[in-house]
């Protein structure tokens, strides 16, 4: 081999080995994140607390410095229905599962009875008594709510059950959290030139925890996968400081409301307008038909580039264009004046708040690409004129 074709070569190799690094690494953050350990990283069992303890500690070992000087957490608190104990249907002396079978919907209370259901139509089945209603769907997707109403809605895979239901006997705990406490984890790399300019990746940690006390939601794709490309940037970012700093949050309460993005928003514990811009990391798992990017048409001259940036290094097989929405995190700094983006993988495993959205079954096919394509991004934007 000629000595001009050395040097690419060995590049190559180091770039194909620090490749393999970072996916070992997202893939150990997802497997460790989505465990039983963090139970759906939610409302019970301490599942959130427990996730933002780990993150803390992550941020911690890799040399990030807390983003206000002082304290990797930031605290807030909101209310929360949870479903810490029993989670018990049967219908027509059938015992369903939970997760699988049957969830319920997050708003529902908590009630214990037996009796008789009557059809209201095709789907819907109601024991007006005890206000408990059966909704057979095509496929189970929970969430999280912040009050409980006065009846309890069971919805129910009709590919599962395929009987007409008749008869209903329930016993599910619910407990409403006036004031559950939670934390954005908030870290950052000084900049080299000017550091009190910033740029932010972020992404939401929670998920919907568990459903009754023996089955959670392990949210893999949403969102330990961003999460893990969080991490593996602010790794990168340790070891290579910019000219401006980069900062990194992982938002709490993001699946109850976008709670913990608008808290910090009203409380910023650096200037918003010391921000030239975001980037909101959220379903990152799967990427066969590219990404999606949030806000696209907002900021044309950015999307450009990230688009050429993409042609360019032959990453992504499409970086696709979006407008304004508020359904991640970015949302309240959009609304406060700061440019930002969100993209979300496209394509792959349907698994979305549910019980299948698991580590062993997330691709993880993009990570390294997406990984890329923002170190590219960001490096366009340290290059930016003011």
């Amino acid at each position: 081999m000629k000595k001009s074709l050395l040097l690419p070569f060995a590049f190559l190799l180091l770039q194909s080995k620090a490749d393999a690094q970072d996916s070992i690494f997202a893939r150990n953050i997802v497997g460790t994140l989505t465990s039983e350990a963090f139970w759906g990283r939610g409302y019970t069992k301490d599942g959130m607390a427990k996730a933002a303890i780990f993150l803390k500690q992550q941020f911690q070992q890799l040399g990030l410095q807390p983003l206000d000087g002082k304290d990797y957490f930031q605290q807030l608190s909101y209310p929360a229905n949870t479903f810490p104990g029993k989670m018990e249907v049967t219908l027509n002396d059938k015992v369903l599962e939970p997760g699988k079978d049957f969830i319920v919907s997050p708003d529902s209370r908590g009630v214990k009875m037996e009796g008789q259901l009557f059809q209201q139509d095709s789907s819907q089945f109601v024991n007006p008594e005890n206000r408990v209603v059966i909704i057979l769907q095509d496929k189970l997707t929970w969430s999280v709510a912040q009050k409980a109403e006065g009846y309890t809605i069971i919805m129910v895979d009709k590919h599962r059950f395929t009987e007409t239901p008749a008869s209903v006997k329930v016993a599910i705990e619910n407990k409403v959290i006036k004031s559950f406490k939670a934390s954005n984890v908030c870290g950052m790399v000084k900049g080299k030139e000017q550091p009190d300019s910033l740029i932010f990746i972020t992404a939401h940690y929670d998920h919907l925890g568990g459903m009754g006390s023996g089955i959670y939601f392990p949210g893999a794709n949403d969102n330990a996968s961003g999460i893990s490309l969080l991490l593996t940037l602010a790794k990168y970012y340790a070891a290579h400081p910019q000219k401006y700093s980069i900062g990194f949050i992982c938002f709490a309460g993001e699946e109850a409301g976008l709670v913990g993005s608008k808290y910090y928003t009203e409380h910023p514990l650096l200037p918003l307008q010391n921000i030239r811009f975001l980037l909101n990391t959220d379903l990152s798992g799967t990427g066969e038909e590219g990404i999606m990017v949030v806000n696209a048409t907002e900021f044309p001259n950015e999307f450009a580039a990230l688009q050429k940036l993409n042609n360019m290094e032959g990453l992504l097989s499409d970086v696709k264009s979006r407008g304004k929405a508020a359904n991640s995190d970015h949302y309240w700094f959009t609304e406060k004046g700061v440019p930002a983006f969100f993209f979300y993988t496209l394509g792959g495993i349907k698994a979305y708040h549910d019980v299948f959205d698991k580590s062993a079954t997330l691709p993880l096919n993009e990570i390294n690409d997406l990984n890329a394509l923002i170190k590219s991004f960001v490096a366009y934007l340290n290059g930016k004129q003011n």
